[in-house]
């Protein structure tokens, strides 16, 4: 008995240690005006009071408050409002926000933990990591760095919030999107955040409806080799659903796979398989921002959520190592421009007007069979052949890839249903081209089933 009160002691001095630590998280800064959301995020983090509410932290108090409005179980919007009324002299209702909060989700480790710091600060203001002189002598290095994840979780989860608060519009990843996707995912490793975004139809932006916070993989950058422990970026498409009694515990309440390696990443001669968006381990809620093996994770009970817009085979997903934002009227400019190429090479096809039809690819032109050479040689032979054709494109969808994934190339993904008809071949197939901007000029890169 002696002994297990002595453990129970010491894992309680241990947890209060770690209370602490997260105090100091706060009180390291004073609380300034920020110009990015990272620094708004550090900000808000560092917990000095500030009284009412300023602009910035008055916008992502409403957001918050939305959030709860349209679902009033979204663990992440409730301790980051409690987060904000401590830092307006509430600490009172922040602490009871933060004990029902632990109270319905036990497994949220970061919860409990600013829970703690709340009911620490009550009787002592601590200003530095493991201020306390009961806890002085309790450090350790492992404690130390699940402090040090905590902190980077809280950081990701408020920055992504606070990215949303900028004057941002749309998203250049989106520029069309066929009638037949409900919605396209769009992760950017920049905020450790998912948006779900709605397609609003043909020739309207898409609206966003949902984000999340997620877990990227260990190592930043882009993927190219297996086992470097990176998320990839790029446009990926879901291709399947896996249930959770096929999977190991720590992949949670299951999986969604993309098709990394694309036929992009091929031909970069990328490496690596079985990129998933997963769950967590179901000991556990959530997991520090890096922490897969390139993988992207979500809570078990957001990845739930998330599986009601996705579609396999259907759904994309852009992963972008920073996502770019344009404007309504930039976004329509690049859509009208890209629809005007498509047009052009269909037309130019159609009509057997090889210089300019053939003047559509790129010198640096690939397919599963042919160079750009070789492409022109083939094309020419079997254009001599046809008396008419009758060429149409439907169903098109645009996704701008990522700087990251396309080497820093402006480039854009196009899918659709080729109906073709000719004097001697009659055929439809869905077709993908890769675009590439060459002196300001759209050309084909790739094409191909």
């Amino acid at each position: 008995m002696l002994r297990r009160g002595f453990v129970i002691l010491v894992i309680t001095l241990l947890l209060i240690a770690t209370v602490v630590s997260v105090w100091a998280l706060w009180r390291a800064q004073p609380v300034g005006v920020a110009s990015n959301p990272a620094e708004q995020a550090k900000a808000i983090l560092a917990g000095a009071a500030m009284g009412p509410l300023q602009p910035q932290q008055k916008a992502l108090y409403q957001r918050l408050e939305q959030r709860l409005q349209n679902n009033p179980d979204d663990c992440e919007a409730q301790l980051l409002k409690a987060l904000l009324l401590f830092q307006v002299d509430r600490l009172d209702d922040a602490i009871v926000m933060l004990r029902d909060l632990t109270k319905k989700v036990p497994k949220f480790q970061l919860a409990h933990l600013v829970y703690g710091d709340l009911l620490v600060a009550r009787f002592e203001r601590l200003e530095r990591l493991g201020g306390a002189d009961l806890i002085a002598g309790l450090k350790s290095d492992q404690n130390d760095e699940q402090v040090e994840d905590l902190r980077r979780e809280a950081q990701a989860r408020l920055q992504g919030y606070l990215n949303l608060l900028q004057d941002k519009k749309i998203p250049a990843a989106f520029i069309a999107l066929d009638t037949t996707i409900k919605y396209a995912l769009l992760v950017d490793k920049s905020t450790n955040r998912l948006y779900v975004f709605r397609n609003s139809g043909v020739g309207l932006p898409p609206q966003l409806v949902d984000d999340y916070y997620v877990v990227l993989g260990q190592e930043p950058g882009n993927k190219y080799r297996t086992g470097d422990l990176k998320t990839p970026s790029g446009v990926y498409f879901v291709t399947g659903h896996i249930e959770d009694d096929e999977l190991p515990i720590k992949y949670g309440s299951g999986a969604f796979p993309v098709n990394y390696p694309n036929v992009f990443d091929h031909h970069l001669q990328k490496t690596g398989h079985g990129i998933w968006l997963h769950g967590t381990h179901k000991t556990l809620y959530s997991r520090p921002p890096r922490d897969t093996e390139g993988c992207i994770a979500l809570t078990n009970e957001e990845l739930l959520r998330i599986g009601r817009y996705i579609e396999p085979g259907v759904t994309p997903v852009v992963i972008s190592g920073d996502v770019e934002w344009v404007t309504s009227s930039q976004w329509l400019d690049r859509n009208v421009e890209l629809q005007a190429m498509l047009e052009n090479w269909r037309s130019s096809w159609e009509n057997i007007d090889l210089p300019n039809y053939l003047g559509s690819y790129s010198q640096d032109f690939w397919s599963d069979k042919h160079d750009l050479t070789s492409w022109k040689s083939y094309k020419s032979r079997v254009l001599r052949q046809k008396t008419n054709q009758s060429i149409a494109l439907r169903g098109i969808s645009l996704f701008g890839y990522p700087r990251q994934g396309s080497e820093g190339r402006n480039m854009v993904v196009a899918t659709f249903l080729q109906q073709y008809t000719s004097n001697n071949f009659n055929g439809d197939m869905q077709k993908k081209l890769y675009l590439v901007n060459e002196n300001r000029n759209w050309k084909i890169l790739y094409e191909g089933k």
